[in-house]
C-alpha cells in the first residue's frame, strides 16, 4: 500500500453498526489485505477514522492498534469490541461477529 491515506478514505465509507473485511478493502483498493493491515496499524486519525470496523473475512474480530487476536494481552482487541459493541455490532464470547442483516458493509466506496 503506497498511500495509507486511501484506506483512511475509504474507512470513512463504513456506516456505524457495519463491518468489512481486509480483503474486501484490499479488493477495493487494488491491495492486500496485508497492506491494508500495515496502513490500519498506523491509522493516525483512530477513532474518527473507524479503522475498529475491519475485521477477518472469516467473521472473527481480527487484529486492532498493531495486536492480532489476544496477543500479547488481548487488552486492544477488547477495545476493538467494546467500539463496535457500542455502535450495535454483536460478537461471540471466541470474538465471531454475529451475523445480522446490513451488517457486512460490501461498499459502494465513492469518497
Amino acid at each position: 500500500m503506497h498511500d495509507p491515506q486511501r484506506v483512511y478514505t475509504h474507512l470513512l465509507c463504513i456506516p456505524a453498526g457495519a463491518v468489512t473485511s481486509y480483503a474486501i478493502l484490499a479488493r477495493q483498493l487494488s491491495s492486500s489485505p496485508r497492506a491494508v493491515g500495515g496502513a490500519l496499524r498506523k491509522n493516525p486519525y483512530a477513532p474518527k477514522v473507524p479503522c475498529h470496523r475491519v475485521i477477518a473475512a472469516n467473521g472473527f474480530v481480527g487484529g486492532f492498534m498493531g495486536d492480532w487476536q489476544k496477543a500479547p494481552s488481548g487488552i486492544n482487541q477488547s477495545k476493538k469490541l467494546d467500539l463496535l459493541k457500542a455502535e450495535g455490532v454483536d460478537f461471540t464470547p471466541e470474538g465471531k461477529l454475529i451475523e445480522k442483516e446490513h451488517v457486512w458493509f460490501k461498499g459502494p466506496w465513492k469518497r
